[in-house]
């Protein structure tokens, strides 16, 4: 996915599209017998280019393929008045986001089972909820009677001082993690997609932190300021390099990562928060094996911290990812969206 730098401006504004309360909600999508079916195809997905969507044509299922968020919320307030118990998500990381971000109006706190077939580039929420690379319409069919459902609440990260609603998302980051994007792109186009791309971006991240100078954009480290919510304490910080300037930051709500990497603690809880302070060749030289789990005491006291947190703002000099994308610079706060059931084999 191409890396542009989305302006909060240019989404749409509350008097359109309204963000629901973000609460813990205690509705669970029903399993309908004979369920309605909604498909939001995005076809400038990476796997679809070139490829018309197989569908029965019942009149059960009714396909959109909308190209902006304006039509996407369009087409999802034409499905809530369909009354669907299905919504399939053909797309990427990027395509979910936008999805759930304009789906918030529409739905509130009852939204449908989802599915998400895999057709984007890294496809990172499919890794943790298990859905194959290779899952088809007809298997996402057959699994909203037959498979399993998880729940799983996306990150809501709204730009402080802004009135646009927050957007829904699973993997917000900065910092050098910026950088990785930006690195992915170059993998994307050598050929690397899905798991393999986020192992060929980290292992060029990790060799350019190492062996190069503090002057290296890979080292220098980005300046900002992340507390924790509802309270507002600070994330500790060790001694190394510069106070104001932290190396990566990255938080998320999935439970399982690409490449089976552990870069959270497995005990944390609501929102899971990893925070580099500077990468110091030593520990640089343990992450391979930190990121399989090994968990030695030093970890926070040699500047990398691991937690859980309810909610977290978060001020930054350059812009942040959310899956995938890139938005402004600025002050965010990161929040728990809404509980969603995702349907799997």
């Amino acid at each position: 996915m191409d890396r542009v730098i989305y302006n909060f401006d240019s989404l749409p504004h509350r008097q359109s599209v309204v963000a629901a309360p973000m609460r813990r909600s205690i509705y669970r999508a029903r399993r309908a017998p004979q369920p309605r079916i909604g498909i939001i195809y995005n076809p400038r997905s990476h796997r679809n280019k070139g490829q018309d969507l197989a569908c029965t044509g019942a009149d059960s299922i009714t396909v959109e393929q909308p190209r902006t968020r304006d039509e996407i919320a369009h087409a999802l307030a034409g499905f809530a008045r369909d009354g669907i118990d299905f919504l399939v998500i053909n797309g990427g990381d990027g395509t979910v986001r936008d999805v759930l971000t304009m789906g918030q109006a529409v739905f509130a706190d009852r939204w449908p089972a989802i599915a998400v077939l895999p057709k984007g580039k890294t496809n990172a929420l499919n890794v943790d909820i298990g859905a194959p690379a290779d899952w088809s319409l007809e298997g996402a069919i057959e699994a909203y009677t037959t498979g399993h459902r998880l729940v799983r609440r996306p990150l809501a990260v709204s730009r402080v001082g802004n009135e646009d609603p927050a957007m829904l998302g699973f993997i917000f980051g900065a910092g050098a993690f910026t950088l990785g994007i930006e690195t992915g792109q170059d993998a994307h186009s050598l050929g690397f997609f899905n798991s393999l791309a986020v192992g060929a971006t980290s292992a060029w991240g990790i060799l350019q932190a190492l062996f190069g100078s503090d002057r290296n954009k890979w080292r220098r480290g980005t300046s900002m300021r992340i507390a924790k919510l509802p309270e507002g304490e600070p994330i500790a910080r060790s001694g190394h390099g510069n106070r104001a300037r932290r190396h990566v930051m990255l938080a998320s709500t999935l439970e399982r990562m690409p490449m089976g990497i552990q870069l959270f603690d497995p005990a944390s809880r609501g929102i899971k928060l990893a925070v580099l302070d500077h990468p110091r060749r030593r520990l640089l030289a343990a992450l391979p094996a930190v990121l399989t789990g090994w968990r030695p005491a030093w970890l926070a006291k040699a500047g990398l911290h691991q937690l859980g947190a309810e909610g977290l703002e978060i001020e930054v000099t350059e812009p942040v990812i959310l899956d995938g994308e890139a938005f402004p610079a600025g002050r965010y706060r990161v929040e728990q969206g809404p509980e969603l059931t995702f349907v799997t084999p």
